[in-house]
């Protein structure tokens, strides 16, 4: 991630111009809002001169002469005020709602692009903030904090013009005090600013806690944590308790501070307005124009300042979203191949060759992108189609590696991985994602029915397609027997199936498509024993013709594998068929007895 070099409480426009590109379809529309908003302030500033008038006129000189068009006049403004305030609120939503779509897809699409490696790096808590919560403070920014600045702005300028106007006199002592309620507002503004974040950051704990006390319930009641996530939320709570008084504290200062202000602004002017009154200087109907301004004109000066300062915060939800926006994948399609074969979101599949399944790794170096160890050095294999490899070892060995490699999550450090005796680069990611099937050591299913989910893998998938598939993995039965059939709704992430049920619908999945490359992680770990056998029957079956790569923990699975490669500390340290590999009596060997001892012990005590 980029380092933010900007200090904080700092206006940097660079950032807030990373924005035009997505404000620019949106001109006309906000300089409509602009617009509307200055005549808006301006109608208000003009008000209090209708007030001057009668005052001066139909009390002062005691007469309704002129009362009709007085009326009249004053309706047809406050008219106009409602129609150009509808306009302007009316855009204010719209470019607000506009920018946030606009903003999110942009996110969303681009988090699509990026590789594995981005997502090792970085949270989902994190991303999911940068999608959601910091597109809509920008929405807002460009939407109702710019309109509370021009309407503020331009209202504090008009009532400083019609003063000055009117009598200078009277207006140079109030504008005097200005600059010094200016300093004070911004005094306290920066103070309640910092309490405000301290408070943000306290809630996010707080949430956080809050969130693990009830997704992490079982684990909690099994080590008896209890005590101890009661006092870790109790002290975030009775944090957040100290410093919201403190800010409240503050803000009740802050709140009596500008009130005086407005007294003493309100005091001036009655003294010195009163004395030129009583001078026959001033009609009592410009005194109560500058009483009506003297109470109004603190208002748009702290307003500006609580906006600024929110810009100015906002300022790091802009820096962070630019980030997300700028980031480069690790993996990505050369613009010549982008040019023949498409992107994820513009295939050109007329131009897709088919895919055969041969696989080879030709003097394959390797390493994570956040990593400083090599995994892979100088690595060659050759994989022909239809082969069934096997990739095996300890848990945290690295079995993943090669596999990561050959779906293009990751790129080799040096060297390259064929695919049909072709670069895997020299082709698009969608043609080569296309063409594999992935079954998860932990299945992840999308909201909505189970058809729904079996065809992410094929969209024009028939029901007959669909029931062919689930017989092939045993599942058939296990759909059939819920409520809807293919209709069940699977809830958010499947959390209305259980483990295994999950598991057999990702396999469905996977072998609806027909992919020429198949890869197993796992895929039986979360099944039981009978429901395991059947789906080894069905993958024997189901591999004939396919290049498949099973990443497998229970040897048991794999023995007919055309090859092992076993893997430790993310190097493949044997690799040979079941039998040359137990002929060695390496490491291979030693983790197959193991299993074996482990499981004979199992079946005994079952007995």
């Amino acid at each position: 991630m980029q380092k933010n070099n900007n200090a904080p409480g700092r206006l940097s426009w660079f950032g807030i111009s990373r924005l035009r590109p997505y404000l620019k379809p949106y001109r006309r529309m906000m300089i409509a809002m602009i617009i509307m908003g200055g005549m808006s302030s301006a109608i208000d500033a003009f008000y209090p001169l209708f007030n001057r008038y009668a005052l001066d006129h139909f009390i002062g000189e005691k007469t309704l002469e002129g009362l009709l068009p007085f009326i009249l006049s004053y309706v047809a403004l406050m008219a106009g005020q409602t129609v150009i305030n509808y306009i302007s609120t009316y855009d204010c939503g719209k470019v607000e709602m506009y920018v946030n779509r606009d903003l999110r897809n942009a996110a969303f699409n681009h988090l699509q692009t990026l590789s594995f490696s981005y997502y090792n790096q970085n949270s989902v808590g994190y991303i999911h903030a940068r999608v959601m919560s910091d597109t809509g403070t920008i929405g807002e920014l460009v939407s109702w904090r710019m309109m509370n600045l021009i309407w503020n702005g331009s209202f504090l300028l008009g009532i400083l013009v019609v003063m000055l106007v009117i009598d200078i006199r009277l207006a140079a002592y109030i504008l005097l005090l200005i600059p010094v309620a200016a300093v004070l507002m911004i005094f306290f503004q920066r103070k309640l600013l910092g309490f405000n974040r301290r408070i943000r950051e306290i809630n996010s704990r707080i949430t956080s806690n809050y969130n693990e006390g009830i997704t992490g319930e079982k684990a909690i009641k099994i080590l008896t944590a209890e005590e101890k996530m009661i006092r870790d939320f109790k002290k975030d709570t009775l944090d957040m308790k100290h410093t919201s008084i403190r800010e409240a504290r503050f803000s009740a200062l802050f709140i009596s501070t500008i009130t005086m202000m407005s007294s003493v602004v309100l005091a001036l002017v009655l003294w010195k307005g009163g004395r030129l009154t009583q001078e026959n200087l001033m009609r009592i109907g410009t005194l109560s124009v500058f009483m009506s301004y003297a109470l109004e004109m603190l208002d748009p000066i702290q307003n500006i300042i609580e906006t600024l300062s929110s810009v100015i915060a906002i300022q790091a939800s802009i820096e962070r979203l630019s980030r997300l926006l700028e980031e480069r994948s690790d993996v990505a399609d050369s613009p010549e191949v982008i040019e023949k074969y498409g992107d994820a979101f513009h295939p050109k599949k007329e131009n897709w060759e088919p895919l055969i399944g041969d696989v080879e790794f030709k003097d394959v170096t390797f390493r994570y992108p956040d990593g400083n160890e090599l995994i892979l050095k100088d690595f060659n294999l050759k994989i022909p189609q239809g082969k069934n490899i096997a990739i095996v070892g300890e848990t945290g060995a690295g079995k993943s590696t090669l596999v990561n490699l050959i779906c293009r999550f990751f790129e080799p450090t040096r060297g390259q991985v064929l695919i049909d005796g072709r670069d895997a680069r020299e082709r698009s990611q969608l043609w080569l994602h296309s063409n594999i099937g992935y079954v998860l050591q932990t299945p992840h299913l999308f909201s909505g029915t189970v058809r729904e989910n079996l065809r992410y893998g094929k969209p024009e998938a028939t029901d007959e397609e669909i029931w062919e598939a689930l017989r092939l993995v045993s599942a058939e039965n296990v759909v059939r027997k819920m409520d809807n059939g293919l209709d069940t709704d699977v809830g958010e992430g499947g959390e209305m199936l259980s483990v295994g049920e999950k598991q057999l619908l990702s396999f469905a999945r996977a072998i609806l498509a027909d992919p020429r490359i198949l890869v197993l992680d796992e895929a039986t770990s979360s099944i039981d024993t009978v429901t395991e056998k059947a789906i080894q029957n069905a993958i024997s079956v189901v591999i004939q013709g396919r290049t498949s790569f099973v990443i497998a923990h229970r040897l048991s699975t794999i023995v007919n594998a055309d090859l092992i490669l076993m893997v430790q500390d993310g190097k493949i340290i044997e690799q040979g068929t079941h039998q040359e590999l137990l002929a060695k009596k390496g490491d291979y060997y030693q983790l197959y007895m193991r299993q074996f001892e482990e499981l004979s012990w199992q079946n005994s005590a079952a007995d």
